[in-house]
């Protein structure tokens, strides 16, 4: 009887719950989707004599949320989530938790069974630690390697860094106005070949990322900046000393001036970054001194010294573009002269340009658009460096109040 009564609290003993501690923090955060370890380390008294299983269980619970046992059943909630890290030999028994969900916030605890191979076990269990799962704030980074240039293709980078690879694989959306193509994708990145156009130059583009294990999706929006060659739609303005009633000489590289004019030529480009722009009296080299480090020349009186050509070059980054104009001093007597030399009007010069390779020149287009000459239309075919003057004149002489403002 007695040793029956000794068996029995020997059993009873090794059914008997021991306390340890576990190593680390005592509560723990992640976001929505991430993954988070719970360390553990298993006590000192491991034995080749014993069988060994590990649980862990949230507070209050009696199905274990991961185990090594086979013959323990886990909640449905918790898996293929939650991976017991079991390893006798380095006494690992962590806890990870990949796509963690809000629902997951709770206190949890580790327990060891040391069991007999005929009966009995001892039981250890751990200290409690917390786990708070917070809404996900990251959101995912763009790279560009280089600068964006127009009609040049670039490989952009959108990428995860904060994302588990033992988690579901995210899944990776572009969106953008500008010319594109997919590229190779991991766990935690994706890539996209971009071209872009002109047009694409402030536009956006957005790399959006879904985690499915939780629904949860971020985006990252980023404005594009294309570096644009160098003049896109160059022009040309002039304002001089005549009235503003004639917008002649549109397209052209040429135009008619009376004899002590005042022009203020103003010289513009389109370009990302912006070009620098300047002005040469005539037809210059590329090493020539420029008589305006500006966009705008300004000539007080024409005579025959500015006869002849002027060129606007814009220095770019991508290359060098220029544009240029001729100017023909018509000298007019009489009437005509003294009736125009007080009045003040505005003629504006537009260029357009097809672009060449760097430091090259660019050709300027010679057609002419129709004028209205005081309420008369006049065709292209009609207009030239001669005519227009004496239609001017004419003009004049039959009602000089038509051209004033």
């Amino acid at each position: 009887m007695l040793p029956l009564l000794l068996l029995l609290l020997w059993a009873g003993a090794l059914a008997q719950e021991q306390r340890f501690r576990l190593e680390g923090p005592e509560s723990l955060t992640v976001q929505e989707g991430l993954c988070v370890l719970l360390p553990c380390r298993l006590p000192p008294i491991y034995s080749l004599r014993y069988i060994y299983y590990g649980y862990w269980f949230l507070e209050g619970a009696d199905v274990p949320v991961a185990t090594n046992d086979p013959h323990e059943e886990v909640q449905e909630e918790t898996r293929g989530r939650f991976h017991l890290l079991w390893d006798l030999s380095s006494k690992n028994c962590s806890l990870r938790i990949r796509d963690a969900r809000r629902r997951d916030t709770a206190v949890y605890f580790f327990q060891l069974k040391q069991k007999w191979p005929n009966f009995g076990y001892t039981s250890y269990v751990s200290s409690k630690l917390s786990v708070c799962v917070l809404a996900l704030t990251h959101r995912p980074s763009i790279s560009i390697p280089g600068t964006l240039e127009s009609g040049c293709s670039r490989t952009l980078n959108c990428s995860v860094p904060w994302a588990c690879e033992q988690g579901t694989p995210p899944i990776f959306s572009w969106m953008s106005a500008a010319p594109t193509s997919l590229g190779p994708r991991t766990t935690q990145s994706s890539v996209l070949t971009i071209t872009p156009r002109p047009q694409d130059h402030s536009t956006n583009l957005t790399c959006q990322v879904t985690f499915p294990g939780v629904g949860v999706t971020m985006e990252r929006t980023i404005q594009l900046n294309v570096s644009l060659p160098c003049p896109y739609t160059p022009s040309l303005t002039l304002c001089t000393s005549l009235p503003k009633a004639l917008k002649i000489l549109q397209n052209t590289s040429s135009l008619p001036v009376l004899e002590g004019q005042a022009l203020r030529l103003l010289c513009d480009a389109d370009g990302n970054p912006p070009a620098h722009l300047s002005w040469f009296q005539g037809f210059p080299a590329l090493n020539a001194t420029p008589i305006s480090n500006t966009g705008v020349l300004e000539l007080s009186q024409v005579g025959s010294a500015e006869e002849g050509g002027f060129t606007c070059r814009a220095q770019h980054p991508l290359g060098s573009l220029q544009i240029s104009l001729s100017l023909f001093v018509q000298c007019e007597c009489g009437e005509v002269r003294e009736s125009v030399g007080s009045w003040a009007w505005c003629c504006s010069l537009r260029v357009k340009t097809r672009r060449k390779k760097a430091a090259q020149s660019v050709q300027n287009m010679d057609d002419v658009n129709p004028v209205m000459v005081s309420g008369s239309r006049v065709s292209d075919r009609d207009l030239n460096f001669h005519s227009a003057l004496p239609l001017l004149n004419a003009a004049l002489r039959k009602d000089p109040k038509a051209f004033l403002h």
